[in-house]
């Protein structure tokens, strides 16, 4: 029987280890955070994620799934473990791995039998490598040869989404140089294996560059229709009607091929920007991702003075700001637009009035430094209450039906900023606003 510990309680790993849990392998979740590991005992989640609670308590209940600070027992006991901390960003870009080798050192210094060492966090190439050799200095210092395989198992989780992204993956990729750790973790995931999910088998480095091409690709796409409704605006085209022409083509698909502020969160910035340093390392600049995070951020302070120029300046005006989480269905505000958005229009002299469905805690942290220009609002219509102008950062489902009657009278004037493109743009103008989206 497989015995599962997952290290790290953060949105890969609280995700990854609930789900194997239901899949109804045991699985030991650790962190060194006291005050969450006690929280999730109790079924409180550290964070947003639709479904994942209920999940979490049924698989307690049963005793599939529990939560604990003490990684010996759990190295000890379990004979798969899954590396799942976080890997932020370094000042130049790079993956910062320190916690990643700190996890390295405890199962080098407390395995005692076989192991098989699964990185789920998002690494560049070489670390696993890099933790093969750490657990061996540290049994070296232990006088053990103990045999164990690491495993490179990368994440494609989407926020919002992630624990139908775990349960009805488009692939499961493993790479190891070992046969038995390979078939190990398809016993690990043997539901999808049974499912007829596909499975890529590869060696360590190849499933490492997998992710980091994966979520390069993708931000690559979203940048590229938003330069390309850059261009619509100013030759007359209409990026909505370009992009779904384009998304036809089977050979491209439709999907992330949607223009808007640029893409956030905890995955694209980040791995678009060790990828970058990554090429950079090796002497093979990947010069289309180094456009791609420039042209993101470009786009971002594009939206600011879309704004500024529609209202013909900013002094003195209260914006009704829409949506702060980088997307809908998550509270999750690392890296979203709305930061960059909202701190070039406050630099201009605008004051703010906003409302997230779910993100408004993490909100106010992050925008405490402007705090004596912000307020926070209960609901939409609050926020739009007597405002200049409204702009919706992020496609809630609740955004995407405004009563635009009474949007028109609460505001000031009818200056209305649809930064992803959630309203037809003749429909708005028929009810005498002034609409601005994006690329039309």
């Amino acid at each position: 029987m497989y015995r599962i510990a997952v290290v790290g309680t953060g949105y890969v790993g609280l995700v990854s280890g609930t789900c194997l849990s239901d899949f109804g392998l045991s699985v030991t979740c650790v962190d060194n955070d006291i005050e969450k590991v006690n929280k999730l005992k109790e079924g409180i989640m550290p964070i947003y994620e639709p479904g994942l609670d209920e999940i979490v308590k049924r698989n307690q209940y049963y005793q599939r799934l529990k939560f604990t600070t003490d990684i010996q027992t759990a190295v000890e006991k379990n004979n798969v473990i899954f590396i799942a901390v976080g890997t932020p960003p370094a000042e130049d870009g790079s993956a910062d791995l320190q916690h990643v080798e700190a996890v390295a050192r405890d199962i080098g210094k407390y395995m005692n039998d076989y192991k098989i060492i699964v990185n789920k966090s998002t690494v560049p190439i070489g670390t696993g490598k890099m933790v093969k050799r750490i657990i061996k200095e540290e049994l070296e210092k232990r006088n053990l040869q103990l045999e164990f395989d690491v495993v490179s198992n990368p994440e494609f989780l989407r926020e919002g989404t992630a624990v139908y992204d775990f349960t009805h993956p488009d692939r499961v990729v493993i790479g190891s140089e070992s046969d038995k750790a390979k078939e190990i973790m398809k016993g690990v995931y043997r539901v999808l294996y049974l499912n007829e999910t596909p499975f890529i088998e590869t060696n360590i480095e190849t499933a490492e560059m997998i992710k980091y091409a994966s979520n390069a690709f993708l931000a690559m796409k979203i940048t590229f229709i938003n330069e390309v409704a850059n261009l619509c605006e100013k030759v007359g085209a209409n990026v909505q009607d370009v992009a779904r022409a384009m998304g036809k083509d089977g050979r491209i698909s439709p999907k992330f091929l949607h223009a808007g502020p640029g893409y956030g969160g905890s995955c694209f910035p980040k791995d678009t920007k060790a990828l970058a340093e990554i090429g950079k390392k090796y002497g093979a600049a990947i010069t289309l991702i180094e456009q791609t995070v420039q042209a993101n951020e470009k786009q971002k302070r594009l939206m600011a003075e879309k704004i500024e120029e529609g209202l013909g300046g900013l002094k003195g005006k209260e914006l009704a700001i829409l949506g702060l989480a980088f997307k809908p269905k998550t509270d999750d505000m690392r890296e979203a637009p709305s930061l960059t958005i909202i701190d070039e229009l406050a630099q201009k002299g605008a004051r703010f009035k906003v409302y997230d469905p779910i993100a408004m805690d993490e909100a106010k942290w992050r925008l405490d430094y402007i705090k004596d220009k912000i307020i926070f609002c209960h609901d939409e219509y609050e926020a739009i209450e007597d405002a200049d102008a409204v702009v919706i950062i992020t496609e809630w489902h609740q955004f995407r039906n405004l009563d635009l009657n009474k949007v028109k009278e609460s505001l000031k004037e009818p200056y209305f900023f649809d930064l992803r493109n959630i309203y037809r743009r003749h429909l708005l103008e028929e009810q005498g606003f002034y609409y601005y989206g994006v690329g039309q």
